[in-house]
């Protein structure tokens, strides 16, 4: 016989007192702290990388059906949207359930520095791979100042 309170763990919160560095909340990550993707939280995490020649954004989200992800840029600004599952445990036939891939957004100010038209996106286990391809009239290489 299923039993609930056998397939609950005794998480609380915060492992060890870790939690949102003050960074996260400086880049705007309020909502992510930890490990990984919180259950119920409404934005999968990132991470951007800069290669050479391109950002790459990496969004985590195992689980989703890449035909209904939507990629648009309006006024310099990437938005990544998935509308979710919507099923809930009566429709889905689970007897417990966990996890479901909820309806999220997230959007990247792009500055200018991307070429817009030449953006790329593949989704393989479960990380969204957004490449953006720098624009190389606006990304300028660092300059190292002597300080004297």
């Amino acid at each position: 016989m299923y039993h609930k309170h056998a397939f609950q763990s005794d998480y609380k919160g915060r492992c060890g007192g870790w939690g949102r560095s003050k960074f996260n909340e400086a880049w705007g990550r309020g909502r992510f702290s930890g490990f990984g993707w919180r259950p119920g939280s409404s934005q999968p995490p990132v991470n951007i990388e800069e290669t050479d020649d391109a950002f790459v954004i990496s969004l985590y989200a195992a689980g989703l059906k890449k035909e209904t992800v939507a990629l648009t840029v309006k006024e310099d600004v990437l938005q990544i949207s998935y509308p979710g599952t919507g099923a809930d445990n009566a429709e889905s036939g689970y007897t417990y359930q966990e996890y479901r891939q909820g309806a999220f957004e997230r959007s990247f100010r792009l500055n200018g520095k991307v070429l817009t038209e030449a953006i790329s996106a593949s989704y393989a286990d479960g990380i969204l791979k957004v490449t953006l391809p720098k624009n190389p009239e606006t990304n300028q290489p660092a300059q190292t100042i002597t300080v004297g």
